[in-house]
C-alpha cells in the first residue's frame, strides 16, 4: 500500500504532540501538588505530607526531563516536515516560542536545582518558594504554547501579506478567541491525569500492603483533586465545544459526525463515519440534541460536511478521539464520586474500600493521561487539512523529503516513544513498591 508522504508526516508529528502532551500535563499538575504538600507539611507539621512530597518529587522530576526531551522532536519536526511553517508564520510563532523558552529558563530552571536538590541546604521558606517558582513557570511557559497553538486554531491580530502574516495586534494574537478555552481544558485535563494517577499508584500500593501517612495524604489529595476536576470538565468541554463550533464549523461538524446540512441534527453518541457514503454506520443517537455544539448558517441551518467537499479533517479520527475523551472523561467522574462516597465517613482512605474497587482505581491509574492525549487529537487532527485554520494547509508547507525517510522515521520516533513509556511505568511501579531513598541530612543522619 503506498502511503503518501503528508499522511505519514501527520502521523509522526502527532505521535510527538501525543507524547509530549501526556508528559506535559503530569509535570504541570504535580508541581502545584507539590507546593500543596510542601505548604500543608510547613502548616499541619505532619511527617505524611513531607513524605508525600518526597514520593512525588521523584515522579515529577521523571516528567519533567521527559517533557523536555518531547519538545525536541516537536522542534525539529516543525522544521523538517513542515519547512514552510515558520516562513509563513515566523512573525508570530518566533515570539511566542521565544517566550516560551524564556519562562522556562527564568521561572523553572533557575529554581528546579534548589527544589529538586537543595532541601537540605536552604530554609524549608526558601525551598517551598522554590517549588512554587517552579509551578508558577510550568504554567506560564504552557500558557504561551497554548497561545500560538490555539492562534493557529483561531487566528486573530494578525493578517496573511504576500503569503506571510504580519502582526498588527500582539493582544488578539496572544489573547485569541480561543487561548482562554484551551487553557481550561489543559489545566482541567492534568488535574485529572495526576489525581488519577495518584490514586491508582497508591491503590496499588493498598493492595500489597498497609499505607503509611504520606501514602493515605498522597490519596486524599488525588481523590479531592479528581472529584472536583470531573465536575469543572463538564462546563468546561461544554464552553470549548461551543468555541469550535463558531470558529471551525467543519472540526465541530467531523467531531459530532454530521453530514448534511439542514435542520437540528440528532446527536450520535457512537457510530463509525462513512465518508465515502456520507452517513454513520451503526449509530446511536438522541433525537434533537446535536445542535449545541454545531455552527449555524445566517438563515438559521446548521452547517455540515457537505459544505466542505475537499478540505474535510479525517472525520473517523476526530469523531472517534472526542468520544474517547468524553467517555472517559465521564468514567472519571463515576469513579472519582463513588470512591468519595465510599470513603467520606472514613477519612477519604483507600484502605477501607473492597479490593475489588481497589483495583478499579488501578486500572484507571492512566485514564487521566490517555484523555489528554485524546482530547489533543481532537484539537490537531480536527484542524487538518489546515496548519493555520481557514488560510495555510499542510500541503503548502510540507517539507520536501520522501515518504520512506518520512516512515523510517515515525518507526524510530514510535520505538523511542514506547521505550520511554515503558521505563516510565517501570520506574513508577518500582519506585510504588519499594518507595524511594530517603534524603540524607548532610551531617550524616536520616531525616
Amino acid at each position: 500500500m503506498d502511503i503518501s508522504t503528508l499522511s505519514l508526516a501527520r502521523a509522526q508529528f502527532v505521535a510527538s504532540l501525543s507524547f509530549l502532551a501526556l508528559f506535559l500535563a503530569v509535570a504541570l499538575a504535580l508541581a502545584w501538588v507539590l507546593l500543596f504538600f510542601k505548604i500543608r507539611a510547613r502548616v499541619s507539621g505532619q511527617g505524611g505530607w513531607t513524605a508525600a512530597y518526597r514520593f512525588w518529587v521523584r515522579i515529577f522530576a521523571l516528567s519533567f526531563v521527559l517533557t523536555l526531551a518531547a519538545c525536541v522532536p516537536v522542534l525539529i519536526q516543525l522544521g523538517s516536515l513542515w519547512a514552510g511553517l515558520m516562513d509563513k508564520i515566523g512573525n508570530v510563532a518566533g515570539p511566542l516560542l521565544g517566550y516560551g523558552i524564556l519562562s522556562v529558563f527564568i521561572l523553572k530552571s533557575c529554581f528546579l536545582g534548589v527544589m529538586l536538590f537543595g532541601q537540605r541546604r536552604v530554609s524549608d521558606g526558601a525551598h517551598t518558594l522554590a517549588v512554587l517558582m517552579v509551578a508558577v513557570g510550568q504554567l506560564v511557559a504552557l500558557f504561551w504554547v497554548l497561545a500560538l497553538q490555539s492562534w493557529m486554531q483561531t487566528p486573530d491580530g494578525a493578517v496573511l501579506v504576500d503569503g506571510r502574516y504580519q502582526v498588527y495586534d500582539w493582544a488578539a494574537v496572544v489573547l485569541n478567541p480561543s487561548v482562554g478555552w484551551r487553557m481550561a481544558v489543559v489545566v482541567v485535563g492534568s488535574a485529572l491525569a495526576a489525581a488519577f494517577l495518584m490514586m491508582g499508584v497508591t491503590a496499588l500500593q493498598a493492595l500489597r500492603r498497609p499505607l503509611d501517612d504520606g501514602e493515605r495524604c498522597t490519596f486524599k489529595t488525588g481523590l479531592a483533586i479528581a472529584a472536583l476536576a470531573s465536575v469543572l470538565q463538564l462546563p468546561v468541554a461544554s464552553g470549548a465545544g461551543q468555541m469550535v463550533a463558531q470558529y471551525q464549523p467543519a472540526k465541530a461538524a467531523a467531531a459530532a459526525g454530521y453530514w448534511e446540512s439542514g435542520a437540528e441534527p440528532r446527536l450520535v453518541l457512537f457510530g463509525w463515519p462513512d465518508a465515502r457514503n456520507h452517513t454513520n454506520v451503526a449509530d446511536w443517537t438522541w433525537n434533537n440534541a446535536g445542535g449545541m455544539w454545531l455552527h449555524r448558517n445566517e438563515d438559521g441551518t446548521y452547517q455540515g460536511l457537505d459544505k466542505y467537499s475537499g478540505m474535510l479533517p479525517p472525520v473517523a479520527l476526530t469523531f472517534w478521539s472526542l468520544r474517547v475523551a468524553a467517555g472517559l472523561g465521564l468514567l472519571m467522574l463515576a469513579v472519582s464520586w463513588v470512591t468519595v462516597l465510599l470513603t467520606w465517613r472514613r477519612g477519604m482512605d483507600v484502605a477501607v474500600v473492597s479490593r475489588w474497587w481497589q483495583r478499579v482505581l488501578c486500572g484507571m491509574m492512566f485514564s487521566g493521561g490517555i484523555a489528554v492525549v485524546a482530547a489533543w487529537w481532537v484539537s490537531v487532527i480536527g484542524l487538518q487539512p489546515f496548519v493555520v485554520n481557514g488560510t495555510i494547509t499542510q500541503t503548502e508547507v510540507l517539507g520536501p523529503m520522501s515518504s520512506s525517510t518520512v516512515l523510517y522515521g515515525l518507526i524510530g520516533y514510535g520505538l523511542l516513544y514506547a521505550l520511554l513509556l515503558a521505563a516510565f511505568a517501570g520506574m513508577l511501579f518500582h519506585a510504588a513498591r519499594y518507595g524511594v531513598v530517603p534524603v540524607r541530612k548532610l551531617g550524616g543522619g536520616t531525616p
